[in-house]
């Protein structure tokens, strides 16, 4: 367990001792107030006629931060090891493969939900200034941020995944973009087929827009929390697999 946690905070600290962790922090936080504004602005003073987390998701800064920062914050995660040589030397030292896996994931997982809390400080922000009790929906907000945080799972899987095949950072973040916008747009493919095709039924089980947007609305189905997570395993254990192939070879 101590290797595990010496090695998540070599990860955390390699994120904000380069230039990356705080470009994200900037840009997250940038794209977060401006929508938040833009949101303000377009209601002019009106009641907001449902939760602020909702309307947020359905701007287009929701799904650009989650597919685009994901493949940023992964792409380093074992590319760059491989890239700077440091690779076989982690790999050789007394930890498993699971603990180096385990620690990077976290590291990632840790400094994506850091990347969300602008939103958070946006909702505090408007609760304060309008003195309206329903500004901050504890259920509300608890439940976007659970989606947030199962939906994070998934794509950090898909991005160690890629970030493990290669030791090029460029490819492993095309890679990841390439996975993630794919599974995006499952959620318009099912749209295109007929509810009673088998196909449409099978898709609508991947909607992830769909299943964000009933997050956002202070819905919680465990259905979609058991396919991120079991998703999230699956990838994870792939990654698992990737890693220890050096013994194959």
């Amino acid at each position: 367990m101590q290797a595990y946690w010496t090695l998540m905070r070599r990860e955390l600290a390699g994120f904000f001792l380069s230039i990356t962790g705080y470009v994200l922090l900037a840009g997250t936080t940038f794209l977060v107030g401006f929508s938040f504004w833009s949101l303000l602005r377009n209601l002019e003073g009106d009641s907001i006629p449902m939760p602020v987390t909702e309307l947020f998701y359905m701007t287009a800064f929701f799904w650009l931060i989650l597919l685009l920062a994901v493949p940023v914050i992964t792409m380093r995660l074992f590319a760059h090891e491989k890239f700077s040589g440091t690779y076989e030397t982690l790999m050789t030292t007394p930890v498993s493969d699971l603990q180096v896996l385990a620690a990077k994931f976290s590291a990632a997982l840790a400094l994506y939900m850091i990347l969300w809390l602008p939103l958070l400080a946006c909702i505090f922000i408007l609760r304060h200034y309008t003195s309206d009790p329903t500004g901050l929906d504890a259920g509300v907000v608890g439940s976007t941020f659970l989606g947030i945080f199962l939906v994070g799972c998934l794509f950090i899987s898909l991005g160690c995944f890629a970030s493990a095949l290669t030791r090029s950072q460029m490819t492993a973040a095309m890679i990841s973009v390439v996975l993630c916008v794919s599974l995006f747009l499952v959620s318009f493919l099912a749209k295109q087929l007929p509810t009673s095709d088998w196909q449409a039924q099978v898709l609508s089980f991947f909607a992830l827009r769909d299943q964000m947007h009933d997050f956002a609305r202070g819905v919680v189905d465990t259905r979609p929390v058991v396919l991120y997570l079991s998703l999230t395993f699956f990838f994870l254990f792939l990654t698992l697999r990737v890693l220890g192939s050096r013994r194959w070879k």
